[in-house]
Parts: structure tokens; C-alpha cells; sequence
């Protein structure tokens, strides 16, 4: 590729293409492959004038070199992002308002009085004929002030005003509506970004991939807990499927061979392999912008509120109207308040605040369903937590080997992880780490072992039965005991650490203490999230009294439940809403769907079960529970933008109307600023709430 640097300073460069046309597909395939190299920190490229922006940290000599080589039709980029990108709706829209303004000034400067009188009142029909429909469904709306100032203008005479006050609408109506589209889809373009993996059934097996890689016709495996992730027939297996997002319906349904699956469903037993029917018209960025513009579920009490107060202001400005026209007979200063309406700047300024904290929370890695669910965050005076996976890492670690029999805690560790490197649960998995972690290797010194499910391993080492697992299997169950000597220092065993037993030929040998670490970042974020607003910080967890204790000691949460069930979450939630709080939940597996429904809002952990992922109104991407002081932050700072658009938007309208009145604007200067001032406040509401 040709191109000439025509500006650079340090950690910036702007390069101008040499070639006669750059399409939008085109530029698009340029940023992608420039914002791939390696020490490129921004780019920006503009077609109209085929000049790139580079930002970068790196060797600049490089990145040129690489921008030397680089080919369209060698280009990589992912087919979604080159048709997703926006590009082409912002040059559709750039050119509606070059041609708006051009069709405008170029009447003005060509055609004959006569004829423009003409275009002028065919053109009025279309807005006065758009409040007579309105004024026939009985409703009193922005239309009906925009009919009766072009109206009333045009039975004046007035036609340069009628025209002017037609081009400020139609010029205000492409700049909103491609404000609002532009708001839609960086947010649903910023979201689908974080492509999700599947896996694909090959000859050689099951591989995991990303799922733009998948084709119609390939075969997928879901397995329990996980969203369908495209519409496809059922090949093989047999699971029960919550259809609940697609048809509402609460029972899950069968679907085995032959079952027609649909995407975004969740298998909630069993597992399925699927042969994907299509891609395109399912992609995740097509659901996205879908359920962005579901505004019903979008929509927070605040946005309601601000839509319902636009409408209702429009009656007060007919009636303002014409009761100065009652007592000024200045047809001039009455039009003046026409010019100005509340509802414009209110209904497209409050949607987009919230349509930018969505796309803010989502660069923290924080997907969040709806803006009611930020409304609810920063309302919220509740917080519950799950423990396991939540709080803690829900990645057990050994702590200490205590010795019952003299032999050393190598030794000790080492046999326990000869025994349990056959069994995948997460206590047998901390045991094999620690071992690794300590260079023990162990050879198979057992006969065959005997796993008996939820209690432990029995098997026979040098004729001699051992036995490792819970305090009721090696005690009650198999009838060990404690050696007479010992037994002062078994009932010394520390306290906030969960138990590992194991004994031979009916003798204690060794307890192995182990550990559910806290998060690093816990008694952080339960302080933080404090003094941002929450009053109740709750714990809520299935584990024992004495480790839930010690966690709950750990984390400085208020209080804490332990041994409970996934119901008594989900009840506790909802007796805490109709004692009046708001309530968030925090939670990362199955057992937490029910809670994570209940709540005002529910917060799933990335980690987790895809289920309860799919439940939650919000999902937190990055493994660190910061993110939820983030969200916090977010949610604050979004309704105090509200309530500070609402005073300037109310403050600002409100005082042009009095400068008409006062005979200080004309009506055209003041269709002007209302429209400049809606736009400025939209614009200002698209940027991000919290400081870099």
C-alpha cells in the first residue's frame, strides 16, 4: 500500500492513502489490521479524506512497514465486525445533512420567491398534516406545537419563517435520530466484541472455538447449564431445555434427536449436540441491537418519568401561547414559545445518558441488560452475596497436613494424592496441586479404588485399608477412631479450615486442613461499596457454620447465613424487598438462580454457570469484584447526570421562552438555540461518567 505521512509528533502519526476512492469496507479492513499491530494504542480512519491516525507506544518504523505490505484483498478482518462496524450508517447520515443544508441555501439562492412560496406550503402539509393525526388521536404532543407554528406562520404570510423554522426541524430530526442510532450501536457494537466460545464436534473430538468461527452445518456440543448459542436440529443426546427467554413458558421442555433448538434457550439437565442451522440473522450483534431497542425493558422509572413530563408540558405551551397572543396581540412573541418545547431535548437526552453508561460499564467488561438495572444499582440499600466462587475463589488450597501416626506430612500428602488423582472434585484437586506444588511424586502403591459419592476413597495399600474423605465417612461410616494420644490434639484441630480425613486400617493417620481462600479484593469492595451508598452487607452460604464464620469474620460483612439452601436465598431476598429495600444479589452457580431472579437486580460472576449468567440482569466479565464498585459508581454518577439534564434542559428551555415573550429572540433564534442546545446536551450526555 502507498500512502505519505503528512503529520507526526511523538506517539502519533497521521497518514494519507495514496489510491483515487476509499469505500467504507475498505477503511474498515484498514483500522482493523492497524489497530492488530503490535504497539498501536488508537487508530481512527477517515474515508471521505483517506487519511489515517496512528496512534502508538512502539517502533513506528515497524508499524509503517507493516502498513507498506498491507493488501485488501489479504485482509482478515472478522466478516461481523466489517458489516457491524457503523461506518457506513455515519457517511448515510453526514450526507442527509450536507444535502439538507445544500436542497436549503440552494432554493434561497436560486429560485424565484413565487416558487419557494409554493415548496414552502407543500412542504408545510407534511408537519401540519402530522399534528392534525395527533390532535385525532386525542393525545396533545410536540407534532401539534410544530403544525401550529408552521400553521400559523404560513396563514401570516410569513414564509421565510416557515421555511427556516421547517429546516431547523428536519436538521434537528437527522441529527437525533442519528444520535440515538450512533448511541445504539457503539453500545451493541462494544458488547458483541466479547465473542463467546462453543464447542465444535470434529472427527478428532470436541474442540473450543470462537463461535463467529462456526458455520452452518457444523455440529455443536451444549452441555448442562449452557446457552444455545445458535438455532440448529438435535443430533445426539437428550436434555431439558428452558425455553423461558424465547416463549415465556417456566417448565423446561425435552429435546432430543431430531428437536428443533433454538439460540439463546438453556440446557438445564442432560447435554445436546446440534447442527447449526444458520449464523447470520442469529449473530450475537443482531441480538444485542434487538434488545437495546426493546425500550419497555430498557427503560428506567427516571426515563418514564422524563417522557411522561415531556408530553404533559405540551398542553402548558399551547395554553402559554395563546395567552400571550391574548395579552401582547404580537403574533411574533406567541410564535416564540411554539419554537421551545421541553419534550425534544428530554426524551432523546435521558435514553442516551443511560445508552452511554451501558456502553461505559460494558469497557469495565460489565454487561448490564437495561437501564432500569442501573437505576436499581444506585438505588439499592441491600447487598447479598453468595460465598463460594463468590467471595472466595471457589478453588480449594491445602493449608497443613496434621500427622496422627508419625509419619512425616510428605508422606502423609503424598499417599493421600496417589488416591485422589483419579477423582475430579475440588478437594481432590487441591490435594494432587499442593503435592505437585511440592515435587512429591507417588507411585501406585494401591489395589483398586472404591469412590463412594459425597463421602470419600477406600483402597488397599500393602494389604492395609485406607480410607480418605469427610469426618462421617472415615468415623461413622467405616468406624475409625482417633489414637488414644492424639486425641487432645484432634480436638485442637484449627476451626475455620474444612477437614480432609484419613486413616489406616481403622486408625486416624492425618487430617489435611484445607481452604476456600477470600478474594484478595473482598474486604475491600464490602468497605467501598459502604461508604457508596449500601447499608447491609449480607453473606449467604451453603458451607458450615464455623467456615462461614471465619469468612464471614474475614470479609466484615453484617451479617451471614450458613447451611442454607438455594430457596431460603431466594426467600430472604424477597422478605427483605417487602420490608422496603432495594436488593442486589451477587452469585455465581445454579443454586443462585433462584436468588439472582428475586433480586432488584441480580449479579452473576463470569466464572460461573452460564445459567446463571443468562438470569442475572447483570454479569460481571473480569474475575475481580471490583468491577461491582465500578458498576456502583456508574449507576451514582448516571443519576445525577439525569437530575443535571433535567435542571439545564427545564432551566434553558424555560428562559428562551421568557426572551420570546420579552420580544428579545425572534422565533426562528429560538427554534435555533432549543434545537443547538438539544443537540449539545445529547452530545454531552454520550460521554463517559467516571474520570479516566
Amino acid at each position: 500500500m502507498k500512502f505519505k505521512i503528512e503529520h507526526q509528533i511523538k506517539g502519533r502519526v497521521r497518514i494519507h492513502i495514496c489510491q483515487k476512492r476509499m469505500t467504507c469496507r475498505q477503511a474498515d479492513q484498514l483500522e482493523y489490521f492497524l489497530s492488530g499491530l503490535e504497539g498501536v494504542t488508537a487508530v481512527k480512519v477517515v474515508e471521505r479524506n483517506q487519511d489515517a491516525v496512528i496512534c502508538y507506544n512502539g517502533d513506528k518504523l515497524a508499524i509503517l512497514k507493516a502498513v507498506q505490505k498491507f493488501s485488501y484483498g489479504a485482509s482478515e478482518a472478522p466478516e461481523s465486525y466489517l458489516q457491524n462496524s457503523g461506518r457506513e450508517m455515519n457517511s448515510e447520515y453526514w450526507e442527509k445533512m450536507v444535502n439538507h443544508v445544500v436542497v436549503h441555501y440552494g432554493k434561497k439562492l436560486f429560485l424565484p420567491m413565487p416558487v419557494r412560496t409554493v415548496l414552502t406550503t407543500l412542504h408545510s402539509m407534511k408537519y401540519i398534516w402530522k399534528g392534525i393525526r395527533t390532535l385525532a388521536k386525542r393525545k396533545i404532543e410536540v407534532s401539534v406545537l410544530d403544525a401550529t407554528a408552521i400553521g400559523v406562520s404560513i396563514f401570516r404570510g410569513d414564509f421565510s419563517t416557515a421555511s427556516s423554522v421547517m429546516f431547523l426541524l428536519g436538521f434537528g430530526e437527522i441529527l437525533e435520530d442519528w444520535t440515538h442510532k450512533k448511541s445504539v450501536d457503539d453500545l451493541a457494537r462494544s458488547m458483541s466484541l466479547n465473542v463467546s466460545k462453543v464447542w465444535l464436534v470434529t472427527e478428532g473430538g470436541e474442540v473450543l472455538v470462537n463461535s463467529d468461527q462456526i458455520k452452518p452445518g457444523d455440529e455443536v456440543k451444549i452441555h448442562m447449564g449452557t446457552v444455545i448459542p445458535f438455532d440448529g436440529i438435535v443430533t445426539a443426546g437428550e436434555g431439558m431445555v428452558n425455553q423461558a427467554s424465547l416463549t415465556g413458558e417456566s417448565m423446561p421442555v425435552v429435546k432430543r434427536e431430531a428437536s428443533y433448538a433454538y439460540a439463546g434457550t438453556v440446557v438445564e439437565e442432560g447435554e445436546i449436540t446440534i447442527r447449526v442451522k444458520e449464523t447470520s440473522g442469529s449473530t450475537k450483534f443482531e441480538k444485542i441491537v434487538t434488545m437495546i431497542e426493546e425500550t419497555e425493558k430498557l427503560k428506567s422509572a427516571v426515563e418514564s418519568k422524563a417522557e411522561h413530563l415531556a408530553d404533559s408540558l405540551v398542553p402548558y405551551t399551547l395554553a402559554g401561547t395563546g395567552l400571550t397572543y391574548l395579552l401582547t396581540r404580537n403574533v411574533t412573541k406567541a410564535l416564540s414559545i411554539l419554537m421551545v418545547d421541553f419534550s425534544c431535548a428530554l426524551k432523546l437526552a435521558m435514553p442516551i445518558s443511560v445508552l452511554a453508561a451501558i456502553r461505559e460499564a460494558n469497557a469495565h467488561k460489565i454487561t448490564v441488560k437495561g437501564g432500569k438495572f442501573l437505576e436499581a444499582v444506585a438505588e439499592a440499600d441491600t447487598i447479598v452475596f453468595d460465598k463460594t466462587g463468590t467471595l472466595t475463589k471457589a478453588k480449594p488450597t491445602v493449608v497443613d497436613v496434621v500427622s496422627f501416626n508419625g509419619e512425616s506430612k510428605d508422606d502423609l500428602l503424598r499417599l493421600a494424592a496417589c488416591m485422589e488423582e483419579h477423582f475430579p472434585h475440588s478437594m481432590a484437586t487441591a490435594v494432587v496441586v499442593e503435592a505437585m506444588k511440592r515435587g512429591l511424586v507417588h507411585e501406585e502403591l494401591h489395589t483398586k479404588v472404591e469412590y463412594i459419592v459425597a463421602h470419600g476413597i477406600s483402597s488397599t495399600i500393602n494389604d492395609k485399608k485406607i480410607i480418605i474423605g469427610s469426618h462421617h465417612f472415615v468415623f461413622e461410616d467405616e468406624g475409625a477412631v482417633v489414637p488414644e494420644d492424639k486425641k487432645e490434639q484432634f480436638e485442637q484441630l484449627p476451626e475455620q479450615y474444612s477437614h480432609l480425613y484419613m486413616a489406616m486400617d481403622g486408625k486416624l493417620v492425618a487430617v489435611i486442613c484445607i481452604e476456600d481462600p477470600l478474594r484478595v479484593e473482598t474486604a475491600e469492595v464490602i468497605r467501598e461499596l459502604k461508604h457508596l451508598g449500601i447499608h447491609k452487607v449480607v453473606m449467604m452460604t451453603g458451607d458450615s457454620d464455623r467456615i462461614a464464620a471465619n469468612i464471614a469474620q474475614k470479609a466484615g460483612v453484617d451479617a451471614y447465613y450458613s447451611e442454607v439452601l438455594p430457596e431460603d436465598k431466594a426467600n430472604f431476598v424477597e422478605q427483605e424487598k417487602k420490608a422496603g429495600h432495594k436488593v442486589i444479589m451477587v452469585g455465581d452457580g445454579i443454586n443462585d438462580s433462584p436468588a439472582l431472579s428475586a433480586a432488584d437486580v441480580g449479579i452473576a460472576i463470569s466464572e460461573g454457570a452460564e445459567i446463571a449468567r443468562e438470569i442475572a440482569d447483570v454479569t460481571i466479565a473480569a474475575d475481580d469484584l471490583r468491577e461491582i464498585i465500578t458498576l456502583k459508581k456508574i449507576s451514582n454518577a448516571l443519576m445525577k447526570r439525569i437530575d443535571r439534564n433535567y435542571k439545564v434542559i427545564v432551566g434553558f428551555n424555560t428562559a428562551l421562552i421568557l426572551f420570546g415573550v420579552g420580544g428579545i429572540l425572534q422565533p426562528t433564534m429560538s427554534a435555533l438555540l432549543h434545537n443547538t442546545s438539544t443537540i449539545l446536551i445529547s452530545l454531552k450526555s454520550m460521554e463517559n461518567l467516571l474520570e479516566e
